[in-house]
């Protein structure tokens, strides 16, 4: 008789993010999953009643304040701001880059063993762009860290309802359903929940192994998927 399957937790960083926050109502609606929690600076507006979630208020700037925190099977790494907003590029490598390596660092001798990560379309450590250099160098420092699972989503421009207003997203939408006809499936926008369906995907098939999930295989419902 076949034992039933153990159900994982779940870690998610960057759940007030507009991914993130599909990641999470997503893990909180699949029974594959035994807990799912969060890490935040402050509070959720609105935290969900459910009994598996819980959610930890933590000082990223100090690891002492989460690392008995960061235990979970699965870690979702959504992190990640806007020069504009982090005011500085050297906040912004601290957000996207420090804190997201940190925590997965954290995670990873806590006992994780599948670390999925939100990346960028261009992502390269040799990139000529500032956000993607930031993107690539993160992708490479995450790939030495050991995890025996680790799994890269590069999404092109994400499209969907965010809280705060980004003007180079909206008009590459813009442009992009415009001229959706002749634009390559790889440099479409990438729907927010199409890609967290597809994190999903791939946290449940839990491969060993380390694999980049482009745009385009995100578009198509591809990514994350053992029969792809």
């Amino acid at each position: 008789m076949r034992e039933p399957e153990k159900k994982r937790s779940v870690l998610l960083l960057g759940a007030t993010g507009l991914v993130g926050s599909q990641c999470l109502n997503l893990f909180l609606a699949n029974d594959h999953f035994s807990k799912v929690s969060t890490l935040t600076r402050q509070p959720l507006a609105t935290n969900p009643v459910d009994p598996q979630y819980v959610n930890h208020v933590i000082d990223f700037d100090n690891p002492e304040s989460y690392y008995g925190k960061v235990t979970a099977d699965i870690v979702v790494c959504a992190l990640g701001t806007t020069i504009k907003r982090a005011g500085s590029r050297e906040t912004f490598r601290k957000v996207d880059f420090q804190y997201a390596l940190e925590l997965s660092k954290a995670a990873l001798e806590n006992g994780a063993g599948h670390l999925l990560l939100v990346s960028a379309k261009g992502a390269a450590a040799d990139s000529r762009f500032f956000y993607n250099r930031v993107k690539g160098e993160l992708e490479d420092a995450l790939a030495k860290l050991g995890y025996a699972r680790l799994s890269i989503f590069r999404p092109s421009l994400l499209k969907g309802d965010r809280r705060e207003f980004r003007a180079g997203e909206e008009i590459g939408n813009f442009l992009a359903g415009t001229f959706s006809c002749v634009i390559p499936s790889q440099w479409k926008p990438t729907p927010a929940d199409r890609l967290a369906e597809a994190i999903l995907n791939a946290a449940i098939d839990d491969r060993p192994g380390h694999r980049i999930y482009e745009s385009g295989e995100i578009l198509k419902g591809l990514a994350g998927r053992a029969d792809k």
